[in-house]
């Protein structure tokens, strides 16, 4: 026997009484006794037989009713005593709902990372952004769900030294850089108040620096293997001579076009810093004079497929520095061997500046104005002293 014919049972025989079945009775189904001595305070009683004390105030324009505990749980005059600190609370102006209104209001990290991305990517060049993908994998792993006020310098601390031992200190740095970035944007656009940036006063990591002054012995053999490769890949091998020649960067070289040549000068019109003029020596002149130019295309160094990329540049200098035994010797660091050379030619910090395209001090010093003949001098200078670089494949004019 279910219910339902339990129900129609005792409903037949109500009726042979003369009695209907009162199948909801009419009781209501919750009452609330209020205190007297404590308005808003009250117990209120359901149906079925439980009891709860509650609090009620009128915050936001609306009466609010908020159930403190059950009645079998603590005692009447615990409860009371917890409603009259919170009636308390509510008339001298506190409201906690706002309270939860404003924390929503600031965005979580997850999503304002997507929004920083967006408008930073405008003015990020196509290599900055192809590196800064790599390190936006350790932002989004840093705080998704966490609301940007919520996050303190202790938990930046944190998570910079996990980046640390699992990235590695410069690739840690770099990514900080980045959620330091972030954390301005949130002040600049008004998410944050202004000095609250978590990540003021956190110490980046101490880098092992690289000192890059190649000997004349060294200097040989990477000129031999660079003959070598001259063979299988003449354009990346130009390339890589004209780096060592001017201190360039490799993203300038590869994205050099003939229009940017000019006479004993290379006028960058897209550089990292912004445009500059590259002054050539007699070696680096050499080295383009020997390049073979595409007849339908402008950029100075080329393959089939279209300009150089740089990966293709890095595998091929990865080949001549084995041959040469200078696996310690990074690409970059042939930009700070021509820097290393004018040093030791005891150039100033300005002129060697000016020779490398550093935009700040902390680069090199602040520029002083200088004229175009003594920065031409020094290019010879240095040219002179990595000639070996380039004389197996290029005489001297």
């Amino acid at each position: 026997m279910n219910a339902r014919t339990l129900t129609d049972l005792v409903t037949e025989e109500l009726a042979a009484i003369g009695a209907p079945f009162d199948r909801r009775p009419d009781r209501p189904a919750r009452t609330t006794q209020w205190c007297s001595k404590l308005p808003g305070f009250g117990t209120r009683c359901y149906a079925s037989g439980h009891k709860t004390y509650v609090v009620q105030a009128a915050m936001g324009g609306r009466t609010r009713t908020v159930t403190i505990a059950d009645c079998r749980v603590i005692t009447e005059a615990n409860a009371r005593g917890i409603a009259r600190r919170v009636l308390l609370r509510v008339q001298t102006g506190e409201n906690p709902a706002e309270a939860r209104v404003k924390t929503k209001a600031v965005p979580i990290f997850a999503k304002f990372l997507d929004r920083y991305w967006a408008s930073a990517v405008a003015g990020w060049k196509a290599s900055t952004l192809d590196r800064n993908r790599y390190y936006r994998n350790h932002l989004d792993a840093a705080f998704p769900r966490r609301h940007l006020d919520k996050i303190s310098p202790g938990d930046v601390r944190r998570w910079f030294a996990k980046v640390t031992r699992t990235a590695g200190p410069a690739a840690a740095n770099r990514t900080f850089e980045l959620m330091l970035s972030l954390f301005r944007k949130a002040e600049e656009w008004g998410e944050l108040p202004s000095g609250s940036n978590p990540c003021q006063g956190i110490k980046r990591n101490k880098l092992r620096k690289h000192e890059c002054l190649l000997s004349v012995e060294e200097l040989a053999r990477l000129g031999q293997a660079l003959e070598q490769e001259a063979q299988i890949c003449p354009q990346e091998v130009a390339a890589l001579r004209l780096i060592i020649l001017t201190g360039c960067r490799k993203s300038e070289i590869c994205h050099l076009t003939w229009d940017e040549v000019r006479g004993r000068r290379l006028l960058l019109h897209d550089a990292k810093t912004g445009p500059r003029t590259v002054w050539l020596g007699r070696e680096a002149q050499s080295v383009l004079k020997r390049i073979e130019r595409h007849p339908m295309r402008d950029e100075v160094f080329w393959t089939e497929g279209g300009r150089l990329a740089i990966k293709r540049l890095d595998a091929c200098y990865w080949r001549v520095r084995a041959a040469a035994g200078l696996d310690h010797v990074r690409l970059h660091d042939l930009r700070h061997n021509f820097a290393s050379h004018a040093a030791t030619m005891s150039e100033t910090l300005p002129m060697i500046a000016k020779l490398l395209g550093h935009a700040d001090i902390k680069m090199t010093a602040r520029y002083a104005h200088l004229d175009d003949a003594p920065v031409m001098e020094a290019c010879e200078a240095i040219g002179a002293a990595l000639r070996m670089v380039v004389a197996p494949g290029c005489p001297e004019n």
